[in-house]
């Protein structure tokens, strides 16, 4: 790996197994991007440190003896701001839960953590990668606060032509958050499919659907080939394969190569959702990169109903603003105001005895 002009990255690791921390730390010392502050093995001691050192991100475990990653990630969030990668055993469903309450409370994204030194090469980039690009994010206290609005100050209204039967939504940096929020304000009797892409590590995929099933009242599930989607379910593409729409409207899973770097890919699906024209609503959320541009486009260009998330709650504006450069958004909007706004959809395409509320089955 060659160097890099300016400055290096500081990284605070936070791992109580010595032999996992160990790793961290050879991981970051290799890398001529990043600097090690410190490597503690507590949360207390990592909240201690926080204020004195300002590191520019964390390398957060969520087991930890004490005080959690969770809880760790709140109080961060709270009184000193940081970006926080998660790194978590996704093979362990304690771990994943607090894993992915911890993206809900701030932290940025979730990376498996190694097993053991030597840390096979493409393991080692990915988490040394994740440290990297997240310490750019700009994070700010209490951004979870984005407000429910009235149904009726939601925006200008969708296009008389719109006749919706499903949904499409796309996330990466931001997105567990972004989702649980909206989810959790649609009602049980939503009254359309919706298929999900969040660009997430291989092994978290099934335990992120399983979290955000009990962020919600609609039922969450990763998408199976050839499944015939239901309305008011949520389906969630698997990892490593790209979510789309079949012929039929049945859900089709395929292993094509990622596009853009990603796999599954927003652009696939929304792509794929572009045939049905006036049929389908695209909701690209925050992330890095531009995934889902170029797809959403191409659902506006054939008659669909395109919503990008507005720079004033997007963690990272760089999918939705993508959209919005090329053409692709019908309309922008503030992460609260996207689920009422589809209620407000629902309502003028069919009356719907529904009722907007902000909480979810689950804690």
């Amino acid at each position: 790996m060659t160097g890099l002009a300016g400055p290096r990255v500081r990284v605070l690791v936070v791992e109580d197994s010595a032999v996992v921390r160990h790793v961290l730390v050879r991981l970051i010392r290799d890398d001529p991007r990043l600097e090690l502050l410190e490597a503690v093995e507590t949360a207390e001691e990592a909240l201690r440190l926080v204020p004195m050192l300002r590191p520019d991100v964390i390398s957060m475990d969520v087991r930890l003896p004490g005080m959690d990653g969770l809880e760790a990630t709140r109080r961060i969030m709270a009184e000193c701001p940081t970006p926080i990668v998660i790194v978590s055993d996704s093979s362990t469903d304690p771990a994943l839960r607090i894993s992915m309450n911890a993206l809900r409370s701030g932290a940025l994204s979730v990376v498996q953590k190694p097993a053991g030194w030597p840390v096979d090469a493409a393991g080692g980039a990915a988490i040394a990668t994740q440290l990297y690009i997240m310490s750019q994010v700009p994070v700010i206290r209490h951004r979870l606060h984005y407000g429910a609005v009235p149904v009726q100050d939601v925006g200008a209204p969708p296009p008389p032509r719109l006749r919706p039967r499903l949904v499409g939504m796309a996330a990466s940096t931001g997105g567990p958050q972004a989702f649980a929020h909206i989810m959790g304000a649609l009602p049980a009797g939503f009254p359309w499919p919706i298929l999900l892409v969040q660009h997430m590590g291989t092994g978290f995929m099934e335990g992120f659907a399983a979290w955000l099933d009990t962020q919600t009242r609609l039922p969450v599930a990763l998408a199976r080939q050839g499944e015939i989607m239901r309305p008011g379910h949520v389906y969630v593409a698997p990892a490593e394969a790209h979510l789309t729409l079949g012929l039929s409207d049945e859900i089709r899973l395929s292993n094509a190569p990622p596009l853009g770097g990603q796999r599954p890919s927003a652009t696939a699906l929304f792509a794929s959702m572009a045939r049905v024209g006036a049929g389908a609503i695209g909701i690209l959320l925050t992330g890095m990169g531009e995934d889902g541009a170029v797809g959403l486009r191409d659902m506006r260009r054939a008659g669909g109903y395109t919503i990008v998330e507005d720079r004033s709650t997007s963690i990272v504006h760089g999918m939705p603003g993508a959209a919005e450069r090329i053409g692709g958004a019908s309309i922008s909007l503030p992460l609260g105001q996207i689920a009422p706004h589809l209620v407000a959809v629902a309502s003028a395409a069919a009356p719907l005895p529904m009722v907007v509320g902000m909480e979810g089955r689950g804690p």
